[in-house]
């Protein structure tokens, strides 16, 4: 199994990736890890990507969950099943607002939470983005992949 989550920020892609590992043991790739190099600043495209077929090649089983369409979709053929977190930004904000301190993201709560109302800014936009992070970017994705995909409106749905 190599399995896709993509949704926006707050979706709940960790939740429902730590939810799966929990049951069926695998790999796992953030996006974030090969999106940034430990800075603010995007690595380029062609570094993540590669990154990703690297974590391909080397599992036989494993999640990469994430929000960047550019790095997915030349992985997308790659994957066996794409699972599309759309709960709405409303519950995305709601997440985000709940979202317990990520130390991988941050030396501290405080420091995330300094952070928070431009997550919120950011999460917010997600209807109206026309960039890698937005729905019409996922949308895309979602619609031309050819292998078994589902797509979640409601966190109900998607509580393994």
């Amino acid at each position: 199994m190599k399995l896709i989550i993509l949704g926006n920020a707050g979706s709940g892609k960790t939740t429902y990736t730590r939810r799966l590992l929990a049951r069926h043991p695998a790999a796992r790739l953030s996006l974030d890890e090969v999106a940034f190099d430990g800075g603010i600043e995007r690595r380029p495209l062609h570094d993540s990507v590669a990154d990703v077929r690297r974590f391909i090649a080397a599992n036989g089983h494993g999640i990469i969950e994430g929000c960047y369409a550019d790095i997915l979709e030349p992985v997308l053929p790659l994957c066996d099943e794409l699972v599309f977190l759309n709960p709405g930004v409303e519950t995305c904000v709601a997440h985000c607002r709940a979202r317990p301190w990520e130390p991988e993201k941050f030396a501290s709560s405080a420091a995330q939470d300094e952070h928070l109302e431009n997550l919120i800014n950011w999460v917010s936009t997600y209807e109206t983005r026309d960039d890698e992070y937005g729905l019409r970017a996922h949308r895309r994705l979602f619609d031309a992949f050819e292998g078994h995909k589902r797509e979640f409106n409601d966190p109900t749905e998607y509580a393994v």
